[in-house]
């Protein structure tokens, strides 16, 4: 008892002090990141070309599952193709006037969602690059997507992105390997075609609020706290005050007319979807959200990319914003202060199992 006093005592101060240091380091982000917006934000995109990069592991097991003789032979044979390639393409411009005709593309973009939805602005000008070399005859999108959700207006607007992708006639699928969430199956909607791994979630189609209060707790400390308001709804419930039946009524109808929105979308972007059979809130899983044709088939994102370079040029594009050497090393230390904590909250687990 004495060791695990001790213990406890020592994990105490070693929480408090990760606290203290991630907020600190939350707070140099804060001040970086301010600096950097008030300087325009300045980013560069990131292309790969994900063809070179299935083939290089192909090519990578090959020669590690021949002999020394047998490697080098397929090495000298893969530089002589390689070379025989260039000269046959320079010839080929040499040869044409106009512009040769080029593989179609496939332009493949991620979206990882947090509450607030922070991926959507690397998304929007990853969206507007593409848009603008995009052939609509010839070329897709594909965006990775992986979000349980979150604020309404965050997400409509990540949403509304994916939307420029689909009024300019451009295809997009939608590949969900882990969870494609409330307001992450509103962005998904939005794809002429959804694929989803066998477990993946999808769904949610709801809306949800909470927020506790405070108020007997104040009265009860003889603390008055009071909200002025011009307009009859300008604050319906409170954190603080007391709460009446008729804002939380009012509260209810936003919540309810919120939700006729989101199944409006989900249903004029999915119409073979029996809303009414989906919009409860509810989530399922691959296969199952296959039967109620939340989604078009499962596969995983790798399976569909891989079987995309046999037919097009695939391309992954990412907006990357520069960061600054205080936000490196913030990201640095709040990295290494969160796996300390894990680890000795892991310890503590095995001693207490022990």
């Amino acid at each position: 008892m004495e060791f695990l006093t001790e213990y406890g005592l020592f994990l105490a101060k070693v929480v408090t002090f990760a606290v203290a240091a991630i907020v600190v380091v939350a707070v140099i982000i804060a001040s970086a990141q301010k600096e950097r917006e008030d300087h325009g934000g300045d980013g560069e995109l990131k292309i790969r070309k994900l063809n070179d990069k299935y083939d290089k592991l192909r090519e990578s097991i090959q020669a590690r599952l021949m002999s020394d003789a047998e490697r080098k032979a397929f090495e000298k044979r893969q530089k002589k193709e390689q070379k025989a390639k260039k000269k046959s393409e320079k010839a080929k411009y040499k040869e044409v006037t106009t512009e040769p005709e080029r593989q179609p593309r496939v332009f493949v973009l991620d979206f990882d969602g947090d509450i607030k939805a922070s991926d959507t602005d690397p998304l929007r000008r990853s969206i507007t690059a593409v848009l603008s070399v995009a052939d609509p005859e010839r070329d897709e999108v594909v965006v990775r997507l992986e979000s349980g959700g979150g604020l309404v207006h965050s997400y409509g607007l990540a949403a509304a992105q994916l939307d420029r992708i689909r009024s300019k006639g451009v295809p997009l699928t939608a590949c969900v390997d882990k969870v494609a969430a409330s307001g992450g199956y509103m962005m998904a909607c939005v794809a002429d075609r959804i694929i989803a791994s066998p477990f993946a979630i999808l769904g949610s189609i709801g809306v949800v609020a909470q927020l506790p209060n405070f108020h007997r707790f104040l009265k009860k400390n003889d603390v008055d706290f009071e909200v002025l308001t011009a307009g009859e709804h300008k604050r319906t419930m409170t954190v603080f005050g007391e709460n009446t039946d008729k804002g939380r009524q009012k509260f209810l109808e936003d919540l309810e007319d919120t939700h006729v929105l989101f199944k409006e979308y989900v249903g004029e972007r999915r119409p073979a979807v029996d809303i009414s059979a989906v919009a409860n809130g509810d989530i399922w899983f691959g296969k199952r959200a296959l039967d109620v044709q939340l989604i078009d088939e499962i596969k995983t994102s790798d399976e569909y990319l891989i079987e995309a370079c046999d037919r097009a040029d695939v391309v992954s594009v990412a907006y990357q914003r520069k960061r600054t050497l205080p936000e490196k090393l913030g990201l640095a230390t709040s990295a290494a202060l969160e796996h300390t904590v894990w680890r000795v909250l892991s310890a503590f687990r095995n001693q207490k199992i022990q």
